[in-house]
């Protein structure tokens, strides 16, 4: 069996000593060309597979990961973020895995500062990152690279930051695939509604601007006639607030009847349509957080997309696991389902799925 294959067995195959095969088994310095030819070879004719499991159990070392988010309330995208980081960190206790979360404001790019300098001080093993500003986070990704600190980013990529790995959407084709669905069933208007929320007017998220992009690109190929006309919610407004700026909209623009948010915010919009019984108007936005399935299952939301928010939780907590621990080699960028859901399939919707 491979898994019985001592050191002592390769050394006497290759012709070297035990410390040699260590050193190469572990991918340590100062292994000669030909000692490193002659350990493969006979690693490969022995079909040696290293037992990582084992190896990291029996060096009992704990690992501490940290994650750098934006503060949200519940029921948020993020909060499903968190969910599926603490399964992966269950899933990984016997490797005495612990995760620790820093939240900054996510329009506060002192706050974001602050937190990352926290998060440097603790010398983590590894992090996870939600990405602020480039120039901030760039900061922080060349502090983690001096230190050398493997570091996750998740929900943005910034490729040239050189992150061990990225979760999340392709920002673009996901914009361009929710022009594609609405259009299945406004394809006949003349007017729709493309609500955002902003700070200063400005939207804050990398990953809704190129879902923006894509969105526009779709409308602009297929549907040039169509109308969109932006409304802004602004990030600290009130229910109250918004439901003037709701009322005053949709008096205005009578003809609207489709809707649509990148963000996962379209229960603002759903609940006030269900609230003034305004039945021939639907919203369509993301993610499938409990607001947003209510409103759908009620017809004031026709579409969701997903992202899976919980498996990306998970998977940037499991691959810095798989990396750091078991020095495996993992997949550098990880795109998300794109996934669909309806009134008529959001029962069946496994929130939880890895």
């Amino acid at each position: 069996m491979a898994s019985k294959i001592r050191i002592k067995d390769i050394a006497e195959r290759a012709g070297v000593s035990v410390g040699t095969v260590d050193r190469v088994l572990h991918n340590r310095p100062n292994v000669s060309k030909s000692a490193l030819e002659k350990v493969s070879k006979a690693l490969q004719e022995m079909n040696y597979q290293p037992n990582m499991y084992a190896s990291a159990l029996a060096y009992n070392k704990s690992y501490t990961f940290y994650i750098l988010m934006p503060k949200h309330e519940s029921e948020a995208y993020w909060e499903e973020i968190e969910e599926g980081a603490k399964k992966a960190e269950e899933t990984r206790r016997d490797f005495h895995i612990d995760i620790e979360i820093r939240y900054y404001e996510r329009f506060d790019q002192k706050s974001f500062e602050t937190q990352s300098q926290e998060v440097l001080n603790n010398n983590p093993e590894g992090v996870v990152i939600v990405p602020s500003a480039l120039a901030s986070t760039k900061k922080f990704t060349d502090q983690l690279h001096e230190q050398n600190i493997p570091f996750v980013m998740l929900d943005s990529y910034m490729p040239d930051l050189k992150p061990l790995a990225f979760y999340g959407q392709d920002s673009f084709s996901s914009g361009y695939f929710a022009a594609k669905m609405l259009m299945l069933i406004a394809s006949q208007e003349e007017e729709i509604m493309l609500m955002k929320q902003t700070k200063d007017g400005v939207v804050m998220s990398k990953q809704q601007d190129n879902r923006e992009v894509g969105f526009r690109h779709y409308m602009h190929d297929h549907f040039p006639n169509i109308k969109i006309i932006d409304l802004d919610l602004p990030l600290d407004g009130t229910k109250k607030s918004y439901a003037q700026i709701l009322e005053h909209f949709f008096t205005d623009h009578p003809h609207i009847h489709h809707c649509i948010t990148l963000s996962s915010k379209a229960h603002l919009v759903g609940e006030f349509l269900l609230r003034t019984n305004r039945r021939d108007i639907q919203i369509m936005g993301y993610d499938m957080v409990a607001k947003n399935a209510q409103c759908l299952r009620e017809g004031s939301i026709s579409f969701l997309i997903a992202q899976h928010a919980y498996m990306q939780g998970y998977s940037c907590i499991d691959t810095l696991f798989k990396a750091i621990v078991l020095k495996k080699k993992i997949t550098p960028v990880n795109y998300m389902p794109i996934e669909l859901l309806c009134k008529e399939n959001v029962d069946f919707y496994r929130r939880t799925q890895l």
